[in-house]
């Protein structure tokens, strides 16, 4: 017999229930932050500049903003997401 708290339906639903938290806007579990992330599709200097507009308004010691991810579309244009905590404290 499974104690309580131990099987597989309870893990389950703790892992459903910290989605959600997650979702809905609420504080994280570890951090208590919610990442802000967006997205950009811009030409490569144009890409540039906005990354570094990003790092210059939300620093990253504070925010902890970083480039995400990003990749080459190939015709000149970088697609890119930023991410940074929503607010310093």
């Amino acid at each position: 017999m499974a104690r309580a708290g131990r099987g597989p339906a309870d893990v389950a639903e703790r892992l459903a229930q910290r989605r959600d938290k997650a979702q809905s806007g609420r504080a994280g579990d570890d951090t208590g932050a919610t990442w802000r992330r967006e997205t950009f599709v811009l030409e490569r200097e144009a890409a540039r500049a906005k990354a570094r507009e990003w790092f210059r308004r939300f620093p990253k010691a504070a925010y902890m903003t970083e480039v995400e991810s990003w990749r080459d579309l190939g015709d000149g244009r970088i697609e890119f997401t930023m991410r940074r905590l929503p607010s310093a404290d």
